[in-house]
């Protein structure tokens, strides 16, 4: 769990927050988590998002018993049939949308592949930052590269 913090805070540090600790974990890499602030944030990277969802233990309480919340943050359906299709994750893997949902990307299981959950807190943080100051209805244009060329795989492979 160090390590997921230490991705976390090097990933999305530009939110000005410092994760402590991981309190909660899903398929998708959402991450529940305490900061020095005993505050406590979502990391959402489907939505490029972190954002503080409670102030206290008992806030937080309070939120993860809400059926809104239980519902977005399990995610069963989308789970189920990404599993059915790409298989179970291995220790170190989530899934992921290829095209986030805040770009446009469907909660399908076309739009889903699996990756290194370090990497997609990488990834998510990085195009987080680089959209943060785009309004709703702004047009953006993704380029990629040939990873395999340069790195190895490609993510997700």
């Amino acid at each position: 769990m160090r390590e997921v913090i230490s991705t976390i805070n090097q990933a999305w540090n530009w939110k000005g927050f410092t994760a402590t600790e991981a309190i909660r974990i899903n398929d998708f890499g959402n991450v529940i988590f305490k900061t020095a602030l005993n505050e406590y944030w979502r990391l959402c990277p489907e939505e490029l998002s972190c954002h503080k969802i409670a102030s206290s233990a008992t806030e937080l309480n309070q939120v993860l018993t809400e059926q809104e919340f239980i519902d977005d943050w399990e995610m069963d359906h989308l789970v189920k049939e990404a599993k059915a299709v790409l298989g179970e994750l291995a220790p170190y893997e989530k899934f992921y949308l290829v095209l986030p949902g805040v770009l446009g990307g469907q909660y399908n299981v076309s739009n889903i592949r699996k990756i290194s959950f370090q990497e997609l807190i990488r990834l998510s943080g990085d195009l987080g930052f680089q959209i943060k100051d785009l309004k709703d209805g702004d047009e953006v244009k993704l380029t990629t590269t040939d990873r395999q060329k340069k790195d190895g795989p490609p993510i997700g492979s």
